[in-house]
């Protein structure tokens, strides 16, 4: 009996140390945000990986953004632009990953909370939006090729 609790401890260690090289592993993973290419050929560079989107949305079925009165500064204008355009939004993806994070399915998602408001990614990717859509007349389609060109470099 007087080994139980060296056999115990000896358990433990390992456990600790198996789940700090899995969590070591699941960070690489996590910050390197590539896919795998479906080309599996040598020459074949890595693709970034491209976060979740909607192709389409409809402004009824949103959930709604929370008032731009909340925040202060650039996440008030953030907020304000996602509040404006959010069928665009719905329609772009985040950057800041967390579709695979937290869940999200579109940039839209992260005003629906105040997620946006701790994320500066969220809010450059929303005031981009606003402007490339209010100033420069562009359709969802040409605003989501900007946003995924200007992110995955």
């Amino acid at each position: 009996m007087k080994n139980k609790p060296l056999v115990l401890g000896i358990v433990l260690l390992a456990l600790g140390a198996g789940l700090m090289v899995w969590n070591s592993t699941q960070r690489k993973v996590a910050h390197n945000h590539v896919a795998t290419p479906s080309n599996t050929s040598a020459e074949a560079p890595a693709t970034p990986r491209v976060p979740a989107y909607q192709l389409t949305a409809n402004v009824q079925g949103l959930a709604p953004t929370l008032a731009p009165n909340e925040f202060f500064g650039k996440a008030r204008e953030g907020y304000a632009a996602a509040k404006a355009i959010p069928e665009i939004l719905a329609q772009l993806p985040c950057y800041c990953h967390c579709d695979q994070s937290l869940g999200h399915k579109s940039l839209h998602t992260c005003f629906e909370t105040d997620h946006a408001s701790h994320c500066v990614i969220c809010i450059d990717e929303a005031l981009l939006a606003y402007k490339l859509q209010k100033e420069d007349h562009l359709s969802p389609e040409q605003i989501r090729q900007t946003i995924i060109a200007k992110y995955s470099e």
